[in-house]
């Protein structure tokens, strides 16, 4: 008889209703999608049994381990990241158990900033703080007041005050904790604040926002609201990454995550460990929001021709194509047949952060959801095409110029295109530019090349003029090529270039070299650097909490004012600078300023220091304190060009300025006036209109970042750096690799440097797997593609550290036939058969350390170390004979080591020396053929005897060759210490005896 369904309990229904409705689309959209059969738990318990233990565990600090051995003999102790599996584990399993297998109430709260349903609240932490003022009563000058207004100031407010600095929820416990209504958890449910929160993303006015509020401090004690408020502020750090969360939840959730930014549907189509994603399933659906392939950025790279070089490979077609890159929103478009529909079909529009535009852009081609874009663009695509999804760039076109204008105005053109009910030809309007076609009638074209899906998209799209393009291409097949097209675009003001790769497939959110970025900022554009005057700084947040994190720099109105006039000192504001700075010159600038600073007084700002909107009495990207710039510091920062803004009291601002440098020898006096910069910005502009500037990548860019301390270095552990050289090694010299992913763990490494690491040391670089079980597949990280071999299993697939290891193992032992080390089990495989697994187990010890690999890391050899002797019931010894028979298999010997060149000796040693000297000198010479892999015996007459070793000046070896049998070889202690110098076996002739 069947096992009958579960039925879900009245609270469960209410719930259920409560947040999602009567949503019959969701069911059509997710016909599986779980249904909790129990009330959800209270909010509190998110906090109680997950958040407030995460980040005990992270704050614990834990004695360094040995690794732990599986099984029931293993140690019990936990790593750190081991506990907070265990206590994410925990929870899941307790919400399935008490509530069901849809976790997604719980989940948008775990982690609320990858929840792409909700809204945003438009809540930041001063309107959050008004509205806790106003709920509690609190009187708008007190303390209290003006420790969560000013919340990145160090507090005086207690001794706890200066911790919570840069931690608004933290200063709001602190007032709350004082003033809460009840002591003791809230009976609320996570259903319950979900709902709430709902109504809240979707309310503006400040009154509404209070009685929400105000619901919530009414039910919920000091610690409920803080979690509250971090949530809204969608700033959680709970000790765990969403990484951690999702693969915790399902295998392959982080997988679906990374490609469609949907957590309703993690949730909803993985919600048990039995359902996986199929071997073909990449995650791109049909009105669905996915991650698009970005292009990489242009790094490490010091021309034309060697950024060329990256993705043009060894193929015989060497074409790449150019394209200009675009001032733009990322945007796919999706679009489906509808009966249903007004116009017979249903678009969809997201950007590259998740966010739905089709209010805006359209979803129909006619009627009330026809948009500012849709309802122009009913002859842009071919009669035969049933569905499509494309993939380009939403821009704004002033028709009156007929020329492309600045991201900034996209949205209002588009408000403004949405109300024109005329298609008038004139003003500003979206156009959508298309550059790639990645789904087309039902089929899946990411496994295409570009170039065939460039024809895909040729057949599809006819286009309608300025408002739904395809984006132009140059076909190019030398570096030379891209100078002048860089120049042109340039000239034009335009973002710059992307050279892609016509032979590359789609790859969903990968950023790779088969896309690369050329764009204007990355060259020695502007010309000089600017050296200005700080007069204000700003306190970060987090970590940066309490302290100056970025600085207001400003111009000199006048440099030649003295005391007492008064333009003296007399600056405006010109830039914000936050990036390039070291910890140490955050020191640098606080020992030069320390008890200097001012706090800014809105109503009663200094007098010399001018900001945007001064002329309205407004305080544009005002300080939290300010500086008089007699007291202050020269900063030289350089940027990648000049644009108007309203921002700035001089009109004009600096376009991603960047630190480069302290100037300890610049009086503030001689940082740069207005006119100064007139004169800087007309230079710049007359070379660039005369074209004589040479497009060069700034060296400067790739300057190692300077640190406060020297960092340890172990020998064998340099990076190798030759990626472009030519073969530095032969170790992986007849070896094919497929590189999957880009290394995550120890280091970060991206799948281009992979890559050019194996052809730098001989190995062969193929970009598709096969049948081939020699083929060597890489992977740190289990996106689908990787999920989907491991399910073919065919092949073993390595972690990227294997391929740096081989490497440094080479280099250490300057071998002159390189080897390739056997694999470890935990180090070195992402994913092994069950069938190997024992062979690769004995390639380490029962410690975890490896008898090929020498440990080259001082935290390595310390968990190694700490391990040793703390017991183990394992009793099976190494096979060291299975072991070199394993390397026989690979055509590889140990016999070049030093620590094996004595591995086929069996050495008989004369018991009786004549004197003290030839005792020490023979017992040197055992612990050497010990050392060197040998094996050493008293007995002369014994099985397996290689070498019979006697004293230099000893008088009777024919006694000794008496007593020898077979084919061993009498030698003198000389032959060990020779080959021990030298650090190979040499020829016995020269020491024979006898």
């Amino acid at each position: 008889m069947a096992e009958d369904t579960p039925m879900a309990d009245a609270e469960a229904v209410r719930e259920n209703t409560l947040m999602y409705g009567h949503d019959d689309e969701l069911d059509d959209k997710y016909p599986t999608r779980p249904i909790n059969l129990h009330k959800t738990l209270p909010f509190h318990t998110l906090f109680t049994e997950l958040f407030n233990p995460l980040m005990e565990t992270q704050k614990r600090k834990q004695p360094v381990g040995a690794r732990r051995r599986v099984g029931p003999h293993g140690h019990s102790n936990m790593s750190p990241h081991e506990a907070k599996r265990n206590i994410i584990e925990r929870f899941i399993a307790t919400w399935r158990k008490q509530v069901g297998n849809d976790f997604f109430p719980a989940m948008r709260l775990i982690i609320p900033e990858k929840d792409r349903d909700r809204a945003m609240y438009g809540l930041k932490e001063k309107t959050i703080a008004k509205v806790l003022i106003k709920l509690t009563r609190i009187d708008p000058n007190s303390d209290g007041a003006k420790h969560m207004l000013n919340w990145k100031l160090p507090g005086q407010l207690n001794k706890a005050s200066a911790s919570t600095a840069g931690d608004f929820a933290g200063r709001c416990y602190e007032i709350l904790s004082t003033r809460q209504l009840k002591t003791e958890y809230s009976d609320m449910s996570i259903a319950e604040v979900n709902n709430a929160l709902d109504k809240l993303s979707q309310i503006g006015a400040e009154e509404e926002q209070v009685k929400i509020f105000q619901r919530f401090y009414r039910r919920m004690n000091a610690e409920e609201m803080t979690w509250l408020i971090r949530m809204v502020l969608r700033q959680m750090k709970i000790g765990a990454t969403e990484k951690t969360i999702l693969d915790i939840w399902h295998p392959d959730a982080e997988t679906l995550f990374n490609i469609s930014s949907n957590l309703r549907r993690v949730c909803w189509e993985l919600f048990g460990p039995e359902v996986r994603l199929a071997g073909e399933d990449t995650g791109l659906s049909l009105m669905q929001c996915f991650q698009p392939q970005l292009a990489q950025f242009q790094d490490k790279v010091g021309n034309f021709e060697k950024l060329v070089t990256r993705f043009q490979g060894n193929t015989d077609d060497d074409t790449f194509w150019i394209e200009e890159k675009l001032d733009g929103e990322r945007m796919q478009l999706h679009m489906v047949e509808d009966p249903d529909a007004p116009g017979g079909r249903t678009f969809g529009f997201w950007s590259r952060k998740a966010k739905d535009y089709a209010y805006l852009y359209g979803k129909h081609f006619q009627g009330d959801e026809a948009g500012a874009l849709t309802r122009f663009i009913t002859d842009a695509f071919g009669k035969n095409v049933r569905n499509i999804i494309l993939d380009g760039e939403m821009i704004t076109w002033d028709m009156d110029r007929d020329h492309i204008v600045g991201f900034g105005t996209l949205k209002t053109a588009a408000i403004s295109e949405k109300e024109n009910k005329t298609d008038k030809n004139t003003g500003q309007r979206p156009v959508f530019r298309v550059f790639d076609c990645v789904f087309l009638n039902d089929k899946l074209l990411t496994q295409y090349t570009l170039r065939d899906r460039r024809r895909a998209l040729e057949s599809a799209v006819k286009g309608v003029h300025r408002r739904l393009e395809i984006h132009p291409y140059t076909e190019a097949r030398s570096h030379t090529e891209i100078e002048p097209a860089l120049r042109k675009v340039v000239a034009d003001s335009s973002e710059g270039l992307v050279l892609k790769n016509p032979r590359s497939m789609y790859r969903l959110n990968q950023r790779n070299n088969d896309w690369m970025k050329v764009k204007p900022e990355y060259m020695s554009e502007f010309g000089e650097s600017l050296d200005c005057i700080v007069v204000g700084g700003y306190f970060g947040s987090g970590h940066r909490g309490g302290a100056h994190s970025s600085f207001l720099c400003a111009l000199l109105t006048n440099k030649d004012a003295k005391k007492g006039d008064l333009k003296y000192e007399h600056c405006w504001s010109f830039f914000k600078v936050g990036g390039g700075f070291a910890q140490q010159d955050y020191a640098d600038i606080r020992g030069r300023t320390e008890g200097k600073w001012h706090n800014w007084d809105p109503r009663r700002p200094p007098p010399f220091i001018e900001l945007g909107g001064h002329e309205h009495n407004r305080q544009h990207e005002r300080p939290d304190q300010w500086i008089r710039p007699r007291d202050s510091v020269v900063l030289e920062c350089k940027a990648a060009s000049v644009e108007g803004t309203d921002k700035f009291r001089f009109s004009l601002t600096l376009r991603f300025p960047r630190f480069k440098g302290l100037k300890k020898d610049k009086r503030w006096d001689q940082a740069l006036s207005v006119q100064e910069f007139l004169e800087v910005k007309s230079r710049a502009e007359t070379e660039k209109s005369e074209k004589e500037k040479e497009f060069k990548i700034e060296q400067s860019r790739r300057k190692k970042a300077r640190i406060s301390k020297k960092p340890l270095t172990v020998v064998g552990n340099d990076t190798v750096a030759t990626p472009y050289a030519g073969p530095a090694s032969k170790v992986f010299e007849g070896l094919s690799f497929f590189i999957m992913t880009e290394q995550i763990h120890p280091t970060k490494k991206s799948k281009p440097d992979l890559e050019a690491l194996v052809k730098a040391n001989g190995g062969k670089i193929v970009q598709r797997d096969s049948m081939d079980k020699d083929l060597v597949i890489v992977a740190d990280k289990r996106l689908i593609k990787v999920a989907s071999l491991e399910k073919r299993a065919t092949n073993n697939i390595i972690k990227p550290i294997w391929i740096q290891d081989c490497i440094k193992q080479n280099e250490t032992d300057c071998a002159p036939l390189p080897y390739l080390l056997p694999f470890e089990p935990n180090r070195h495989m992402f994913y092994l058969h069950d069938d190997d697994q024992l062979d690769f187990e004995n390639n380490v010890d029962e410690y975890g350390d490896s008898f090929a690999r020498d440990i080259a890391d001082v935290d390595d050899m310390r968990k190694l170390l700490a391990g040793v002797g703390a017991g183990s019931d394992n009793d099976s010894a190494f096979e060291r004979q299975g072991f070199l028979d394993q390397l026989e298999d690979h055509g590889e010997s140990l016999a070049h080591l030093k620590t094996h060149m004595f591995g086929t000796v069996k050495a008989a040693f004369d018991s009786n020396p004549i004197d003290a000297s030839g005792m020490l000198k023979a017992q040197l010479s055992k612990n050497y053929i010990r050392f060197g892999g040998g094996s050493v015996t008293d007995r002369i007459v014994e099985e397996g005897v290689t070498h019979v070793v006697v004293p230099n000046e000893h008088s009777s070896a024919k006694s000794v060759k008496a007593k020898v049998t077979g084919l061993a070889r009498i030698v003198g202690v000389a032959w060990v210490e020779k080959c021990w110098e030298e650090g190979a076996m040499l020829d016995e002739e020269r020491f024979q005896w006898g």
